[in-house]
C-alpha cells in the first residue's frame, strides 16, 4: 500500500514535468526560465526551495528535544525571509537583468567590474561546496525516511531519491522545477497542517496532556525558560543564526530573478510569507504534540513526524502523507542541483574552459554538471555521522556568511568594490569552514557561524573597499 502511494506521487511529479516541459534553447531558459514566471509560481517555488525535509524532521526534532524555546528558530526564519523579500527581491531582479546575469557569480563579476575572474571563481567555488553539503543533508533525510517506512537499505534509498530529483531537473530546468515546486508546496502545506490536528485529537488529555508530558520529561514548555543573560543570548543566537542566512542562499534568491514583472514581487512576498507562517507553525506543533504522543520513547527524534503518521493512518494514506517529506526535500534538492549545475556550466565551463561555447553546448554542460554534483553529494550522504539539522545549519551558515553581506553591499553600497568583495567572500568562507573548531575556544555557548561571520564579512567588504578605493586608478596609471 505504501509503495503504491509513493509510485502514485512520483507519477504525478513526472506528469507535471511532462506538461510543463519547455525545450531548452538557451542557458537563460534552463537557468532562470527566461524570466517568465508569475508571482504565484515565484512565491511558492522560492519557499518550497527553502523548506526541505528539515521542516518535517529537523525542526520538529529540535522542539521534541528542547521544547518550545527552540521555536525561536522558526521566528528567526520568518524575520529573515521577510527582510529578504523586502530588501533583496526587487533590487536583485532588476540588477541581474541590467547586468544580464543568470547566476550570482556572473552578477558579482559584472557589478564590481572584476576582469581578473577571481571573484567569479571564488563565488562559484563557495556555492558548489556549501550547496553540495546541503544536498547531502537532504539525501540523508530521504534515506532515513525510506529506511524507516520501507525497511529499504539506506544507501539504495539515497540512490533512488537522487535519481528522481535529477531526472526532471536534467530534462526540464527552471520552468519544470517551478511547476513541480508549486504542486509540492501546496501538497506539503496541506499535510503539515492536517497531521497535528489529527494527532492532537488522538491525545486523551488534548493540549494539557502535552504540557504534562513535557513537565514529566523535563522539557521546557515556554518560549523563555528564564530571563538570564545566558538564555537571552541563546535565543538571540538562534534568531540570528538562522534568519541572517536568507540573504545568501543562491537556491532561494535566484527564484526572484525568474519573475516576469519585478513589481509583482510585492504580491509574491505576501503569498510566500503566508505559506511560511502556516508551515513553520505546523512544524512546531508537530514537535510539541510528539512529546505527549511518543512519550519520549523515540530512538531517533528526527522520526517524530514519520512515526506519528505511521501510527495514525492506514498504510496507503500514510504513504501518501509521507510523500510530503519527499515533496519538501525534492523541492529543495532540485533547485540546489540546478544552481550548482548552472554555476559549473556558466562560471567554469563557459569562462574557463570554452569561452566560445554555443547556447546548445551550455545547456549540455549544465546537464552534465547536474549529474556530477548529484554524484558527489550522494557520496557525501553515504556518511551517516551527521544529523539533518547539523548538516543543514552548516551549509546554511556557510552560504549566508559568504554571500549574504555581499548581496546587500552590491545592491545598496556604491563604495563597495571588487577588492572588498573578494576579501569578504574569503573571510566568510574561512569563518564558516573553521567555526566549529573556533567556537569552543571562545565560549561554551554553541552558536552558528553566521552570528560572528555575517557582521565580520560585512565589515571586511566595507573596510577593504575603502582602503583600496584608488587601487584600480594606480594600476591603470602604472600601465600607462
Amino acid at each position: 500500500m505504501i509503495v503504491a502511494s509513493f509510485l502514485a506521487y512520483f507519477s504525478i511529479l513526472i506528469l507535471i514535468g511532462i506538461i510543463s516541459h519547455k525545450k531548452q534553447k538557451s542557458s537563460a531558459d534552463f537557468i532562470v526560465g527566461d524570466r517568465s514566471l508569475n508571482f504565484w509560481l515565484t512565491a511558492l517555488s522560492a519557499h518550497a526551495s527553502d523548506m526541505s525535509a528539515w521542516l518535517f524532521m529537523g525542526l520538529p526534532s529540535a522542539i521534541y528535544i528542547g521544547g518550545l524555546s527552540q521555536s525561536w528558530i522558526a521566528i528567526g526564519l520568518l524575520i529573515g525571509m521577510f527582510l529578504n523579500w523586502q530588501f533583496v527581491a526587487i533590487k536583485l531582479r532588476k540588477a541581474t537583468e541590467k547586468y544580464d546575469s543568470y547566476t550570482l557569480s556572473t552578477f558579482f563579476e559584472k557589478r564590481f567590474n572584476d576582469q581578473s575572474g577571481i571573484l567569479r571563481v571564488l563565488t562559484a567555488t563557495m556555492t558548489v561546496v556549501f550547496l553540495t553539503c546541503y544536498l547531502a543533508a537532504g539525501l540523508i533525510a530521504m534515506g532515513l525516511l525510506l529506511e524507516s517506512v520501507f525497511g529499504i537499505d539506506y544507501y539504495f534509498g539515497l540512490s533512488v531519491a537522487m535519481l528522481v530529483a535529477v531526472a526532471y531537473t536534467f530534462s526540464g530546468g527552471f520552468i519544470t522545477i517551478a511547476w513541480t515546486d508549486l504542486f509540492q508546496a501546496l501538497f506539503l502545506l496541506f499535510v503539515i497542517m492536517l497531521v497535528p490536528l489529527i494527532a492532537v485529537g488522538n491525545l486523551s488529555g488534548g493540549i494539557s496532556e502535552i504540557q504534562t508530558s513535557a513537565i514529566n520529561l523535563g522539557i521546557s514548555f515556554s518560549l523563555l525558560s528564564d530571563y538570564s543573560l545566558h538564555t537571552l543570548l541563546t535565543t538571540l543566537f538562534l534568531i540570528l543564526g538562522w534568519g541572517l542566512g536568507y540573504f545568501g542562499q543562491p537556491h532561494i534568491i535566484t527564484k526572484f530573478m525568474g519573475i516576469k514583472n519585478p513589481d509583482d514581487l510585492r504580491k509574491a512576498k505576501y503569498v510566500g510569507m503566508t505559506w511560511q507562517v502556516l508551515a513553520l507553525t505546523s512544524s512546531v506543533c508537530i514537535g510539541l504534540i510528539g512529546i505527549a504522543f511518543h512519550g519520549g520513547s523515540l530512538g531517533n527524534p528526527e522520526l517524530v513526524f514519520i512515526e506519528m503518521v505511521k501510527i495514525l493512518h492506514h498504510p496507503f494514506i500514510a504513504g501518501f502523507i509521507l510523500c510530503a517529506v519527499l515533496a519538501a526535500n525534492i523541492s529543495t534538492m532540485d533547485s540546489q542541483i540546478l544552481v550548482c549545475g548552472s554555476v559549473l556550466s556558466e562560471d567554469f565551463y563557459k569562462h574557463l574552459v570554452r569561452k566560445t561555447a554555443s547556447q546548445k553546448d551550455l545547456v549540455r554542460a549544465s546537464r552534465a554538471a547536474v549529474i556530477l554534483v548529484s554524484v558527489v553529494s550522494l557520496l557525501l550522504a553515504f556518511n551517516r555521522n551527521s544529523t539533518v539539522l547539523e548538516m543543514v545549519l552548516y551549509a546554511w551558515s556557510g552560504l549566508g556568511c559568504c554571500f549574504g553581506p555581499l548581496v546587500l553591499m552590491s545592491l545598496y553600497s556604491k563604495k563597495a568594490n571588487r577588492y572588498g568583495a573578494i576579501a569578504g567572500i574569503l573571510v566568510g568562507g574561512l569563518i564558516a569552514g573553521s567555526w566549529e573548531l573556533i567556537n569552543p575556544l571562545l565560549t561554551d555557548m554553541k552558536m552558528s557561524s553566521l552570528v560572528p561571520g555575517f557582521p565580520l564579512t560585512l565589515l571586511t567588504i566595507y573596510a577593504v573597499s575603502l582602503l583600496t578605493v584608488n587601487c584600480d586608478k594606480v594600476i591603470a596609471d602604472q600601465k600607462n
